[in-house]
């Protein structure tokens, strides 16, 4: 089952996705996050009677639009860590993206003037939380998860290396495309692949991750408490543009499409402001 947040000339609604342009609304809820905040939203969506309508992909919303954390973890595919110069850490390398950065699956990024030298794509899976979860164990984590998503964690390579510290190069407003659809049923395993313009830059397998979401629900758990609606994006495969000889920055003008087989895919173009 697929769900996801519309946009209409009311505000957002939550809805299931039946078909490419054809969904039902989850009546009382304005976006999938609200949705996760009853605790049974599951039971919510089996009930779920109203019709069918045709929609807009175009018009679909940040499956969650303001997410209370979205943790990022760096380094998490093997091959991804040899091409960026480091040693395969120990445990999960997190960071912290804010809701200002997330936009649409379909719309643009947009990039500012000052900071459009060493714009860079990173396709990854995203695992949404669907209930509280506190020191859970690794084996446990199916039960807190709520579905899988596709997220490009869009790097300022520039501003990222400035610092030992990723935050200032991943956080820019706008640029971070979110969606389609939040996936209930889905199941890490499958061939993501990264395009640029039509070019594969990506591809890789979602189950080749160093840490998997059991472990990184474990790590991050014993941490502080996982809430519903909270977004984990689990890292990037190898074929980044700062890994290629010569370096590939994204420019003006160009598509990034993300595709995880049986997932879905996001589209943005990059537009420099």
């Amino acid at each position: 089952m697929r769900i996801a947040t519309l946009r209409t000339n009311t505000g957002t609604q939550a809805i299931i996705v039946d078909g490419p342009t054809t969904a039902r609304t989850i009546e009382g809820f304005s976006d999938i996050g609200a949705l996760l905040n009853d605790e049974q939203w599951y039971e919510v969506l089996l009930d779920v009677e109203s019709e069918q309508f045709e929609f807009n992909p175009e018009d679909l919303a940040p499956v969650i639009p303001r997410p209370g954390k979205i943790i990022c973890v760096g380094l998490n595919y093997a091959k991804h860590i040899r091409e960026m110069g480091h040693a395969q850490p120990e445990v999960p390398t997190l960071f912290i993206k804010f809701p200002e950065a997330l936009i649409g699956p379909y719309d643009d990024a947009e990039v500012p003037e000052f900071a459009n030298k060493c714009a860079d794509f990173e396709g990854e899976m995203a695992v949404v939380i669907g209930a509280p979860a506190r020191n859970v164990a690794k084996q446990d984590a199916d039960g807190v998860i709520a579905g899988y998503t596709i997220i490009n964690d869009f790097t300022m390579r520039d501003f990222q290396k400035q610092t030992q510290q990723w935050h200032q190069g991943k956080s820019f407003e706008n640029t971070a495309g979110f969606g389609p659809w939040l996936d209930v049923d889905f199941q890490p395993g499958a061939t993501l692949t990264t395009r640029v313009d039509g070019e594969v830059m990506q591809l890789d397998s979602t189950g080749d991750l160093i840490f998997s979401p059991g472990d990184l629900i474990e790590f991050i758990s014993r941490i502080y408490t996982l809430q519903p609606g909270d977004v984990i994006a689990t890292g990037t495969p190898e074929g980044v543009g700062h890994a290629q000889d010569p370096k590939r920055y994204l420019r003006d003008g160009e598509t990034v499409e993300i595709e995880i087989d049986g997932l879905g895919s996001i589209k943005n173009r990059v537009k420099f402001v």
